[in-house]
């Protein structure tokens, strides 16, 4: 009844996906490859999960 209420998390999960990659092509830009590789990493994961709940959703 109330499921307008709650919160989608595949919208957060495409923000803070959006939100890393900012980060890694920023850090990339600046000479930082380590932080641009653990940065691209934590994307990869929240990407994997991201697919993972589209694929649940009928």
């Amino acid at each position: 009844m109330f499921n307008f209420l709650k919160k989608d998390t595949t919208k957060a999960l495409q923000k803070a996906y959006e939100k890393k990659l900012t980060e890694a092509q920023q850090a990339q830009r600046n000479g930082d490859i380590r932080s641009y590789s653990m940065l691209s990493e934590e994307a990869d994961k929240l990407y994997q999960m991201l697919q993972a709940g589209q694929q649940d959703k009928p």
